[in-house]
């Protein structure tokens, strides 16, 4: 009952919450998309192109996982890729409720896409890639949120 999962996000940056969530995914669905949200209007930090080369470099430890940039809908995303499953990760309660309402609406625009929730590790529920955006900006130490190449990416970037 192997079916193809997508991973959708802005990962902007992937975070260590992000990567738990992948390897949890991974071991339910062997045939993960992480797919990254080409979506200007939310502001990335980083281009969709950056943000596909860290992915890549967060996980590369995984087998079974493509990494693929979209624009549109997640729903025609995964469609378009022969994937049944959506995943989303929960952090936090207040996650839910955002998270709850894409889920049915997703499910009205295509009923025959599941979405299923996965909880990272409790080391990484409090994780927002917003969040470790400022912290890196005010010069704080990010190792235990962020892999060390993306950490260093981050604040060269915000440097600027």
């Amino acid at each position: 009952m192997c079916q193809k999962a997508i991973y959708p996000g802005t990962f902007d940056p992937v975070t260590y919450g992000h990567v738990d969530v992948i390897e949890r995914a991974l071991a339910i669905f062997p045939d993960l998309i992480v797919a990254i949200a080409d979506s200007p209007q939310k502001g990335p930090l980083f281009s969709a192109a950056e943000r596909l080369e860290m992915l890549k470099e967060a996980t590369k430890q995984f087998t079974g996982l493509e990494i693929k940039i979209f624009d549109g809908l997640a729903v025609d995303f995964a469609r378009k890729n022969k994937a049944k499953v959506i995943v989303r990760g929960l952090r936090m309660v207040s996650d839910f409720e955002y998270e709850f309402q894409m889920a049915l609406t997703n499910r009205k625009i295509a009923a025959d896409l599941e979405t299923i929730f996965l909880m990272p590790s409790e080391n990484y529920s409090y994780i927002s890639s917003k969040l470790l955006k400022e912290a890196a900006g005010l010069g704080a130490d990010l190792s235990s949120f962020l892999p060390p190449y993306i950490e260093n990416k981050l604040k060269r970037r915000l440097k600027k």
